[in-house]
């Protein structure tokens, strides 16, 4: 398929709507409508019920992309739109149709559209999985991620643990790997220095950075019990823990007095606006993702942006991206595994050498990569 010329809509979290899922949808637009192609976003008016969302708020403080056709349309929970908002851009006929599917929750509003825009015989439904078995599982998910494979074209798995997931659904269709794309969104490197000023820490010691939404799966209990060892204690490292709790917070609170780190450990647990993303990444030495489940994760992808060192578990998809011992560590998922890759990284002084390769490693995930092989899985797809 021709890089340009095609009408492509994109069906997923935009702008109003904040964080991670947001930034990936506007990015990849951007990248769409540089090669030359015209673009819509339909985004939700209604995302998740009040009741089921975790955070403090859903929404975006900041000012809309005024590049982009952000078209806020879709209520997640109201049958009557899914047909309405389908018979809309099926009547579009756009070449490709894409869905970003990272939760069961979404598949019925997912499903339901695709089926309806396919009618047309014109338009090629292309999901991008995160996740199409979810880290936290719930009764019916099995049934729902059924529902949205069965109208789908082809799939783009990030990573090789989604890829094999997907085999339990389908087995047949065209798929395609390509991993998660820089987030490159987020503004340019500041000198460390300048970053620890500008978020308002002491300068005298050095940090270490675990980064977005926290939930269980993400481990954060892991890297704080890795703060308590005894050699880490000794040296001159601080741990910013820099997102909003999205479960009680209280248990960590507690894990970081009962180990008395209330001095080790910055919390900074409020959602962190885009504008400050690159100030917290710029501030550390490196970024930390001690998860205990993973697909792959959008914090590495801001962390190669940055050139930072990153550690990950040896979990899902993570370990595909970052290589061991050359852009940082992979661990296994446990307190003092973790800490002895810390003490690791400051007695031999690791830090230059995996930057120096974070900068070679990060070209291999560029847009365009991303938005090529979604073209070429269209060719691929047989309508």
């Amino acid at each position: 398929m021709e890089k340009k010329g095609k009408k492509i809509i994109i069906l997923g979290t935009a702008h109003p709507f904040r964080g991670g899922l947001a930034a990936y949808n506007e990015r990849l637009a951007k990248e769409f409508i540089r090669e030359g192609n015209e673009v819509i976003v339909y985004t939700f008016k209604l995302q998740y019920p009040g009741f089921l969302f975790p955070g403090k708020t859903q929404y975006a403080d900041w000012e809309a992309p005024k590049d982009l056709d952000i078209r806020i349309k879709v209520n997640s929970v109201n049958p009557f739109n899914w047909l309405k908002i389908g018979r809309e851009i099926k009547r579009q006929k756009p070449d490709i149709f894409l869905v970003k599917y990272w939760l069961p929750f979404m598949a019925p509003c997912f499903g339901t559209i695709a089926r309806i825009v396919k009618k047309n015989r014109t338009t090629k439904v292309i999901s991008i999985l995160d996740n199409i078995i979810p880290h936290e599982k719930r009764p019916g998910d099995t049934l729902f991620s059924k529902y949205i494979v069965k109208p789908v074209d082809g799939f783009v798995a990030m990573s090789d643990s989604v890829m094999n997931d997907l085999g339990q659904f389908d087995t047949v269709k065209p798929r395609a790997f390509c991993p998660h794309p820089l987030f490159d969104n987020f503004g340019n490197l500041i000198e460390k220095k300048e970053a620890i000023r500008q978020i308002g820490l002491d300068p005298t010691y050095n940090y270490l950075l675990f980064f977005g939404f926290i939930r269980a799966y993400k481990g954060l209990d892991l890297i704080i019990e890795a703060m308590s060892d005894e050699r880490v204690r000794k040296m001159p490292v601080k741990l910013i823990v820099a997102g909003e709790f999205y479960e009680d917070g209280d248990k960590y609170k507690q894990q970081i007095a009962d180990l008395k780190l209330s001095d080790q450990i910055v919390l900074k647990t409020d959602f962190i606006p885009d504008s400050e993303v690159g100030q917290y990444f710029c501030s550390a030495d490196m970024v930390v993702q001690p998860y205990k489940s993973a697909t792959q994760s959008g914090v590495t992808q801001i962390g190669y942006h940055f050139e930072k060192p990153m550690l990950v578990t040896d979990v899902g998809g993570l370990k595909e991206i970052i290589p061991d011992k050359k852009v940082g560590y992979v661990t296994q998922p446990d307190g003092k595994a973790i800490a002895e890759a810390l003490v690791d990284f400051y007695e031999n002084k690791r830090e230059e050498m995996f930057v120096i390769n974070a900068k070679k490693e990060k070209q291999k995930y560029l847009w365009s990569r991303m938005t090529g092989t979604i073209y070429e899985l269209c060719e691929k797809v047989e309508l």
